[in-house]
């Protein structure tokens, strides 16, 4: 599938979209939905949640509308013009005329925007999630590669780790693996030593790691963006600790195999909090949420019991359970016949879990008390 055929796969989504909320046109400038319709796009400066740059798709035409200082990048290297009959400028000192020109393409007062627009009508932005929620064979190929690449940078940056290293070294480590290979750092955690087992989103600090760490976090490219975690240890596991690894990588495996077609978001997240009990650790669902759908955001929802939506098939998932002082964490897609691995170990030593009368293969913790430079 080219770039254009992906293009206009999401333009037909987004015609029936408009057909059924009586829209006459819509804009997308979020950060996530301008990669989405523009086949990996990028429409921003920083990382964040709004663009400078919109695609406005009426129902005969799509347009970009950007300011001045964005314009020329966004023909030259976003190539915008490829699939856009137009660019259409307004300047970088006057926010206000985006609206007049959105107003004036789309020809009518029935507009729908994926943010709170003044002009539009509709704030679209759930029902945009949920059209991107299958990912095209074209997408699934890109998640590929990024999956490879990220799991690749995370493993390489905990193999680098030493004692006496601070926190925030495996963050430099990382953002320099990571640029090498066109990818970005949406967040990045990590934990040493006592700090794994106090906090469940433990912020890099100056803290020096001593016997064991905990790294993650999510990571993007082409605006798809995977998360996964990973442990070091300088000092051999206890036995009770393996086991535990063990167990929430089952649980973890167990909350995979639940998420299939059709089913609702609420139903999974239900099962999972079943699952932790039947491995004997009810009270550990409580302490932190158990992730959910990705693909163009870190989480499009952090799954809780209101989420009634289903499970689509090709949509990415990350789901994240945690025990005390472990965490289980990889990026996979839904298919019709199960579910694929996005990332997974490389050079991590890895193991076969079993769950269900099922055999998948995960990373293990890094062990490095025998072989430290």
């Amino acid at each position: 599938m080219t770039r254009l055929e992906e293009i206009a796969v999401k333009i037909d989504r987004l015609y029936k979209l408009m057909e059924k909320e009586g829209l006459d046109a819509v804009y997308l400038k979020r950060q996530d939905d301008f990669s989405w319709i523009t086949a990996g796009g990028r429409n921003y400066v920083g990382l964040g949640e709004m663009g400078n740059c919109g695609i406005l798709v009426t129902s005969d035409n799509a347009y970009a509308v950007t300011n001045t200082v964005e314009a020329k990048r966004m023909k030259d290297e976003e190539k915008l013009c490829e699939f856009c009959s137009d660019i259409k400028i307004y300047p970088w000192y006057d926010a206000k005329e985006e609206a007049v020109i959105v107003k004036k393409l789309a020809g009518s007062d029935h507009i729908g925007a994926d943010y709170g627009a003044s002009f539009a009508e509709k704030n679209i932005a759930v029902e945009v999630k949920d059209l991107r929620a299958s990912l095209t064979e074209s997408e699934i190929e890109r998640y590929r590669e990024l999956g490879y690449l990220a799991s690749l940078a995370l493993e390489e940056t905990a193999s680098r780790l030493r004692p006496g290293n601070t926190e925030y070294d495996s963050v430099s480590i990382m953002s320099g693996i990571l640029a090498e290979n066109g990818m970005e750092m949406a967040s990045m955690m990590c934990a040493s030593d006592d700090r794994i087992n106090l906090y469940r989103h433990p912020v890099p600090t100056m803290r020096r790691i001593e016997k064991r760490v905990q790294l993650g976090g999510n990571f993007r490219k082409y605006g798809l963006t995977v998360c996964m975690s990973r442990f070091v240890h300088f000092e051999r596991v206890s036995e009770e600790l393996e086991r535990q690894y063990l167990v929430n990588q089952q649980i973890d495996l167990a909350i995979m195999e639940a998420t299939r077609p059709g089913r609702l978001l609420s139903q999974v997240l239900s099962d999972a909090r079943r699952i932790y009990a039947e491995y004997g650790y009810p009270e550990e669902f409580e302490k932190h949420h158990q992730g959910g759908p990705t693909g163009y955001a870190a989480r499009d929802y952090r799954v809780d019991f209101t989420h009634n939506i289903p499970v689509a098939e090709n949509q990415a998932f990350c789901w994240n359970p945690s025990i005390t002082g472990t965490k289980s964490e990889d990026t996979i897609l839904i298919r019709k016949e199960g579910f694929e691995f996005i990332t997974g170990p490389v050079i991590f030593p890895s193991r076969d879990v079993a769950v269900n009368g099922h055999i998948y293969r995960r990373a293990t913790p890094l062990l490095k008390h025998q072989s430290i430079e």
